[in-house]
């Protein structure tokens, strides 16, 4: 985690050569990874990537959750010390912001829509390039007030927030992300492999690419949810609520089966940069990380989410490979 060793010192001449790779999820799931003897998952990328790669077994969240770990990432600083949720502050020095200024390119491929919405704000604009992609979760992205979506009226997601106009929106985005290729991870990892494309022969460069799966709502390809369709039983349910568990053992294993679904795609992306690591034969030269912010509850302790202290294991011990 060297990252923040370099937020950390002042501005000035960095010597010698960098390339390196910063894949991140959201809320990925150590139980779920096979690295970390997950069997009820299908992550054979996960696994492959640790067999070439240090990994942490005991490594746990600082901040948290979405802003205030990528805050940590840039700055190196805890962030709870002092504040919650909020933009990078005047007086930060930010990472990707430092090594710009110090000859190395940084570029930001992500739909992790925090980035660019108030509260957010400023975290994108400190890398040389970036670019984002839309429609993850009920953001603000498509607008349509006829009928026309298919709003799916049947799924717990509506029962849990009655007349939420986030989930009016989150069906309206999902009803313009019908191929494969649409979805934002799709976009936001074929961005990435484009930069790679581009300028792997290139020196002095630093590449995050980030997704905001397998963060709720777990919405993935059919042939995903596929795999595990002996668990997809009763009405759909794939955005829990953050809240304790009341729901039927029946509509926990649909919420499970939908977030593994989701985990299976974010593995196959993560194939496809270990893909391109070896056919531009990166390995030699360049630092690949992978990496979290932070866990999920899954119904274990009679919760849903991440919010509620204490924060267990299943949220605070963070550590796929890297």
């Amino acid at each position: 985690m060297g990252f923040c060793e370099i937020a950390g010192v002042k501005p000035g001449p960095l010597k010698g050569h960098m390339k390196a790779i910063l894949v991140m999820f959201d809320s990925l799931n150590r139980r779920f990874l096979e690295p970390y003897g997950g069997t009820t998952v299908i992550t054979p990328n996960f696994r492959r990537l640790a067999k070439r790669a240090v990994t942490f077994d005991r490594a746990y969240v600082g901040s948290m959750p979405c802003m205030p770990a990528r805050r940590e990432l840039h700055t190196g600083r805890y962030n709870f010390l002092h504040r919650s949720w909020g933009p990078l502050e005047p007086f930060d020095e930010s990472m990707p912001h430092i090594l710009k200024n110090n000859g190395i390119s940084s570029h930001l491929f992500s739909d992790h829509y925090h980035y660019w919405e108030e509260g957010g704000a400023n975290y994108h604009t400190k890398y040389s390039t970036w670019e984002c992609y839309r429609g993850q979760e009920g953001e603000p992205w498509k607008a349509d007030l006829t009928d026309n979506p298919d709003l799916h009226t049947e799924s717990f997601n509506n029962q849990i927030r009655p007349n939420s106009g986030v989930i009016r929106q989150d069906w309206v985005n999902r009803h313009y992300i019908r191929e494969e290729q649409a979805f934002p991870a799709a976009k936001t990892f074929s961005g990435g492999l484009d930069f790679l494309k581009t300028n792997h022969q290139a020196d002095n460069w630093f590449l995050h690419i980030e997704t905001f799966d397998p963060h709720e709502p777990y919405f993935s390809p059919k042939r995903f949810q596929d795999l595990y369709r002996e668990h997809l039983q009763g009405p759909h349910f794939d955005w829990p609520p953050y809240a304790r568990t009341t729901e039927s053992e029946e509509a926990v294993r649909h919420c499970r089966a939908q977030s593994a679904a989701l985990h299976t795609m974010c593995d196959e992306f993560l194939g496809k940069i270990l893909d391109a690591m070896d056919d531009y034969d990166l390995w030699k030269d360049t630092l690949l990380i992978v990496n979290t912010d932070h866990g999920f509850l899954l119904g274990e302790h009679g919760w849903w989410a991440k919010c509620c202290q204490p924060f267990y294991n299943e949220v605070a011990l963070m550590s796929p490979p890297a």
